[in-house]
């Protein structure tokens, strides 16, 4: 779950706490081009209060009047549909005529919602089933891979932790990466034991930890949706997370150095408790080979090869067996 749906996901909960009614709007499908993705959230409070969003703003005033008019009396999930015709969606301003389908429900349980805010916050990831002829929802355990599902009869969604960066060292390129990181909505923690950098990274919402990164690593839990990328170009720090790192769940591991220092640091890792199948894991020289040679560019590369990893795209393999420029 990105940063926009978790805090929907906060703001309803607190809402209905209050003693407020609310909607919730989920994205279930889209025709043409469409600013926001099957699954986005919107919630709309019973005095037109908003956090969220399903189209960039193009629907959202006519969908709060529509909620506050008609939707929040009733009781059961309702269907609504923006920009059937080339004249409705040049009138709510989807681009290239796209069509926008939402799922209002318009007694979201409270109860439910608090489970999936709990599961998120333990790092776990849940499915959510809606019953349309009910409005009552089922959770059980989920996974990433899990397509969205949205019929005449249910709707069932996936929710999990946001992606996560977990970077070793706190120097200037580790300070780069880390904003490239927030603003990829990646959620940003920074290990760094060495007393130099004790005040950590006076960045907010960058969470810094003073402590050994291997035993960090092992504290905070590394899973699937976990990245570890290792800065400190220091082998006492970074070989020492990086074995921790490639022995777990991470999505991406990568570190800092060159061809030559990649292929020696490959081969100390070997005589650890770590595997060939685990070492060939390792990114690196780490990021993509982009001729970068500044910190931020570096960066750039390292955001960039991170992401592709993400989204399931190949990463050309990197020659070991060349001295070549690091990215």
């Amino acid at each position: 779950m990105n940063s926009t749906d978790l805090s929907v996901l906060k703001a309803a909960v607190d809402w209905l706490k209050s003693g407020h009614r609310v909607a919730i709007a989920t994205v279930v499908q889209t025709w043409g081009s469409a600013p926001r993705p099957i699954g986005s959230w919107l919630a709309i409070r019973d005095d037109g209060q908003v956090t969220g969003s399903v189209s960039g703003g193009c629907v959202e005033d006519d969908l709060i009047r529509r909620v506050q008019a008609e939707i929040l009396t009733r009781d059961l999930p309702e269907m609504v549909v923006y920009g059937v015709s080339q004249k409705e969606a040049a009138r709510f301003g989807l681009p290239c005529g796209g069509t926008l389908r939402l799922l209002v429900e318009p007694k979201p349980e409270l109860d439910v919602l608090e489970a999936i805010l709990a599961s998120i916050s333990s790092h776990q990831i849940t499915s959510r089933t809606v019953d349309l002829s009910t409005g009552k929802s089922k959770l059980e355990s989920g996974n990433r891979n899990e397509a969205f599902i949205c019929n005449d009869k249910l709707m069932k969604t996936t929710y999990g932790p946001r992606w996560r960066m977990v970077i070793i060292g706190a120097g200037q390129l580790s300070l780069y990466t880390a904003d490239f990181a927030l603003a990829s909505d990646f959620e940003v923690i920074v290990i760094d034991p060495r007393d130099e950098y004790a005040e950590g990274i006076n960045r907010e919402h960058i969470q810094f930890i003073k402590g050994m990164p291997d035993d960090v690593l092992l504290e905070i839990g590394v899973d699937s949706h976990t990245a570890v990328v290792a800065l400190t170009h220091d082998p006492k720090l970074d070989d020492m997370a990086l074995m921790e790192a490639l022995k777990s769940p991470a999505f991406y591991v990568g570190a800092l150095g060159s061809r030559v220092n990649t292929q020696k640091r490959k081969d100390r890792l070997l005589e650890f408790d770590v595997t060939q199948e685990q070492v060939e894991r390792l990114h690196g020289p780490v990021g993509l080979f982009i001729g970068a040679l500044t910190p931020p560019e570096i960066a750039v590369s390292i955001l960039a090869e991170v992401i592709a990893v993400k989204y399931g795209i190949p990463i050309p393999k990197k020659n070991l067996n060349k001295e070549k420029p690091d990215r």
